[in-house]
């Protein structure tokens, strides 16, 4: 493999070495994991590898955010921005990226014949759901269709950032600002942190254990949108009891200072953070302002009904020791993709047109941050969470990210930092082709663009044939094998005879009880091993086991082979955990090695934590240690190795409340004739899908290693609606190596 491409002279961009960023999902569980990885990793020759987990909101990852990835496969960090929904360590050491497109199919053809895609869900680790596909699939997924980019962000100046006028052809609706306050202007109330939320941001709040000697402003009055506002910045030092409180600066809605105090910390300071704070030695030595003065002074200027307003105020208000219910945070108000956040230097920049934090300047002006984190709220409130989405800040903050680099705009890099960025330019800029294998018979975008070899055969096999030998001549490969769709009405009915197996899958039928029985104490006892959607309770039967249809006559051996599904193994279900459960997993950290990410999902309408978790480990072993620990005697949970994948559960949460199991007693008739003559049209596309599985999978096996290989139902429209498209995803010599004693 390797002389062939050195023959050809396409190779990728070889960047610098980077170190690898830890998981950003894994809550708890992200300092055990560099703790781990520091202590025990031996020194081994570096391999490109994906993330543990997706980040993708509900599992479902866009076309663009497809082609985020591509772009990164292509060029690396130094020149495009990182995708925003996984991670792909080591770039530099991929060596061919192959997409190979299912046409015709969706993730409801995958799990129809799940049994029959045996290669698929055991060789690849990450699998997604992809929206209904668009009128052109390919072109959104290489970008071919976001070529209306203003060329102003390409007349940026070094040290400055892309006008915020830039009128960049953005889709609003995905912008993280509108997904979370809408399109319309908000009121003051909208924008106050709930207090779930100040839990989840590490807020201090009355009754948390290590708030208990915090003091609370007192401000408990009724709060409106006319609340007063006030800007609130703190400095810290370093001391032998960590970060202590040295300045604070507090603004007033009007711009002026009615706070801005030095305060010298109760214990020997350790580093006075002069960069960040301004504050020496010199300048703190003749004060005799301490915390407790401070905390006074706060809780009589502050009004009954006040709001603070501040960027990572968490960390502002634990400096001060102080507890206050009412706060806009900025860096939380202006949401970011992923969880991440703005800096306030950069908002200033983008927003208000101002710069703050100069370098020329000796540490930060905490008044000048305050009165900073005034105005970004009073803008928001003014102009709306539209009129930011139209900024398209994520974009000016990619770009301000690669002028950190150091990296100077030259005339043939200056595509790249646009966010419309074709991958088909990412390849041109590095002087390589794009080899594109298809039985269309009709001209697409892709197959028409200068530095696309395109490769048009008379059938799926043909397909196959050319690919063998012309993948390994090219850096990047899309390889489109094309099926005829199921008519409209037989995928209808594939679709309900799918709710209905998994909706039978997922039930379990226990007994005989007798007529006696508790019935609210059996249902505590169920609901201990997770949510519980509905419980029937049969009065007339002597024998209990699952009703034997022609849908459940293979359930056992889905559910054992669900678990073998590469995405399960080495994960593994809880049931019965607390609040503190991440808490006490990072403490007992010893115990759980290997483990990769913690999984706690929330509920969708209030927010709160539930009952029950995924844990995430490298290997089945290090899985099968900690399930054996975590059902034991000192942690009492109960739990068992994963069986639903992540995409695979948010599919099925989502399916509409008709096509859920009713309660009470449901009798399945036999099938009709018509039935039975669909059932037997299903035989084709059953035989299809495990010939083409193998295929792939040869085909698969005879890739370079380094090769970062992605698997694309498209998904299908019909008359009687669109059904969502399966990705699955991964790195050659990754994937083997993380599923030992795999057959593939």
């Amino acid at each position: 493999m390797e002389p062939e491409r050195e023959r050809t002279g396409k190779h990728f961009k070889k960047g610098r070495k980077r170190r690898r960023a830890p998981n950003t999902l894994v809550g708890a569980a992200e300092a055990m994991r560099a703790r781990w990885e520091l202590g025990e990793r031996q020194p081994e020759a570096k391999k490109a590898r994906l993330s543990a987990i997706l980040f993708a909101e509900n599992c479902e990852v866009t076309h663009d955010q497809l082609c985020e990835l591509l772009k990164y496969a292509v060029l690396g960090k130094s020149s495009v921005p990182k995708p925003s929904w996984c991670q792909l360590f080591h770039q530099n050491h991929l060596n061919n990226v192959v997409v190979f497109v299912l046409q015709g199919m969706s993730q409801l053809h995958f799990y129809r014949f799940y049994l029959e895609f045996g290669f698929l869900r055991k060789a690849f680790r990450h699998k997604f759901r992809l929206p209904p596909p668009s009128s052109n699939f390919l072109a959104d997924i290489i970008g071919l269709k976001k070529k209306q980019a203003t060329r102003d962000q390409s007349k940026m100046g070094e040290g400055s950032l892309p006008s915020t006028s830039s009128k960049v052809r953005v889709n609003l609706q995905n912008d993280p600002i509108i997904q979370k306050y809408g399109s319309k202007k908000v009121c003051l109330t909208r924008c106050l942190l709930t207090k779930e939320e100040m839990k989840t941001f590490h807020f201090p709040l009355q009754g948390c254990p290590d708030c208990a000697n915090f003091v609370p402003t007192k401000c408990n009055g009724s709060i409106t949108d006319n609340s007063p506002l006030f800007g609130l910045d703190c400095e810290m030092c370093v001391t032998s009891k960590g970060r202590e409180l040295t300045r604070i600066s507090l603004v007033a809605e009007g711009g002026s200072c009615v706070m801005d105090e030095l305060v010298k910390p109760d214990n020997k300071i350790l580093d006075y953070l002069t960069s960040f704070s301004g504050i020496t030695k010199k300048i703190l030595n003749p004060v005799t302002t301490r915390l407790k003065d401070v905390q006074r002074q706060l809780k009589s200027l502050l009004p009954p009904d006040a709001v603070l307003v501040g960027h990572s105020l968490d960390l502002d208000l634990r400096a001060l020791k102080m507890i206050h219910p009412y706060v806009i945070d900025t860096s939380l108000l202006y949401v970011r993709e992923q969880g991440r956040r703005f800096k306030l230097k950069f908002l200033a920049k983008a927003i208000l047109g101002k710069d703050i934090q100069c370098p020329n300047r000796l540490g930060h002006d905490a008044t000048e941050d305050a009165r900073t984190t005034l105005e970004l709220a009073r803008y928001f409130l003014k102009y709306g969470p539209r009129k930011i989405a139209e900024l398209n800040l994520e974009a000016l903050a990619s770009h301000q990210e690669l002028l950190a680099t150091g990296q100077e705009l030259r005339n043939t890099a200056e595509v790249v930092q646009q966010p419309n960025t074709s991958v088909l330019e990412c390849l041109d800029l590095m002087g390589q082709k794009l080899l594109f294998l298809t039985r269309e018979p009709e001209t697409s975008e892709l197959s028409s663009a200068r530095n696309c070899e395109t490769v048009k055969c008379l059938s799926n096999k043909e397909v196959l044939e050319q690919a063998r030998v012309e993948i390994p001549l090219f850096p990047f490969s899309i390889v489109q094998f094309s099926f005829e769709p199921f008519s409209p009405s037989l995928t209808e009915e594939m679709n309900k005879r799918m709710r209905i197996k998994w909706t039978e899958m997922s039930t379990v039928y226990a007994g005989p009880f007798s007529k006696n029985c508790n019935l609210r104490a059996l249902k505590r006892l169920f609901k201990s091993f997770g949510p519980i959607r509905s419980m029937t309770l049969v009065l007339e039967t002597h024998q209990v086991q699952r009703p034997v249809t022609e849908l459940t006559l293979d359930c056992n051996t889905l559910v054992n082979e669900l678990e073998q599904d590469s995405e399960n193994r080495g994960t593994i279900y809880l049931s019965g955990v607390s609040e503190t459960f991440k808490e006490h997993l990072l403490q007992q950290s010893n115990l759980f090695l290997g483990l990769e990410a913690v999984i706690l999902p929330k509920d969708l309408k209030s927010g709160k934590q539930k009952r029950y978790c995924f844990l995430k480990f490298k290997n089945f072993g290090s899985a099968q240690r900690a399930l054996d620990i975590l059902k034991g005697k000192d942690w009492k949970l109960k739990g068992r190795h994963a069986l639903t994948p992540r995409h695979l559960h948010a599919w099925l949460r989502g399916l509409p409340p008709e096509s859920r199991r009713p309660p009470g007693i449901r009798v399945i008739p036999p099938p009709s004739e018509q039935q039975a003559l669909q059932a037997l049209k299903v035989d084709h596309p059953k035989i299809a899908a495990w010939r083409w599985g193998r295929k792939i999978g040869k085909l698969y096996h005879s890739l370079g290693p380094g090769t970062l290989c992605l698997i694309l139902l498209p998904g299908t429209k019909s008359t009687h609606g669109s059904f969502s498209g399966l990705g699955l995803m991964g790195i050659k010599d990754e994937e083997e190596s993380n599923t030992p004693n795999m057959c593939l």
